[in-house]
């Protein structure tokens, strides 16, 4: 049997429901992928945790940009953290650094003990650090469960030798879980070359509008690459393909 674990980010709960049916361990429940991922709404978290019968994690991430955080921000994330421990949560995934690219330990160590019993996750955060490999020194020292991580690259394929040194420095201390970009046609190569086995995984597909009427020039967000009458999701039959491979291994 498989030692391999997938985890899916899910944008959405159907998109949770879609990676359960395509045979996940785990699903990291988030919103606003156009920014990175923030946190779910406390009525999507309480349904999927309802509905699904793997694993949950929740992103725990008040707002788009950078992550270091103000007092009120501060409370929003503890406030979500108490909420996803009573609501049933497997684990949340937290982030935070210093102004000088470092990770801000106090306050990592502090939700930490707050998000307990629930498993810590610490998120693509790390791959914007100054020193991966400190970073990563000092994680172990707080507690934390498992880091995502591409490598300090935009894709993990693209980031697999550190990968594979931050594996062999993490041991059996920390999980080291490679994300962004991991395909079917590439999850062989970037187990074989990193060594790790866990691994965070996206494929979606697009969904068009039921809308009739439409304003095809007026962009909610501005942006006229987000159009209001696509919405992506998760592709259950491209998650299956990446847990098939997965098993292999």
């Amino acid at each position: 049997m498989s030692s391999i674990k997938i985890e899916v980010c899910a944008n959405s709960l159907e998109s949770a429901l879609n990676a359960q049916k395509g045979g996940v361990h785990r699903v990291e429940l988030c919103s606003n992928l156009y920014e990175g991922g923030t946190t779910p709404s406390m009525g999507e978290i309480s349904l999927a945790r309802e509905l699904l019968q793997i694993d949950l994690n929740v992103l725990i991430r008040p707002r788009g940009g950078d992550f270091l955080y103000s007092e009120n921000e501060i409370e929003i994330i503890k406030r979500d953290i108490l909420f996803c421990k009573e609501t049933g949560v497997d684990g949340v995934v937290i982030g935070f650094l210093k102004s000088d690219g470092s990770i801000n330990k106090e306050l990592t160590k502090e939700i930490t003990e707050l998000a307990r019993p629930m498993s810590v996750t610490f998120h693509r955060a790390f791959d914007m650090c100054i020193n991966q490999e400190e970073a990563l020194k000092e994680l172990i020292e707080i507690g934390v469960d498992r880091v995502l991580t591409s490598g300090a690259q935009n894709k993990a394929i693209d980031g697999k030798s550190l990968l594979n040194k931050l594996v062999k420095q993490a041991g059996k201390r920390i999980i080291i879980m490679p994300g962004s970009g991991i395909r079917a046609n590439n999850i062989s190569e970037i187990i074989e070359k990193t060594g790790a086995r866990e691994f965070h995984a996206s494929e979606r597909k697009i969904l068009g509008s039921k809308m009739t009427f439409r304003k095809e020039q007026i962009f909610m967000g501005g942006l006229e690459q987000i159009s209001e009458y696509e919405v992506r999701i998760i592709d259950e039959v491209k998650i299956k393909d990446i847990t098939t491979i997965s098993k292999l291994f």
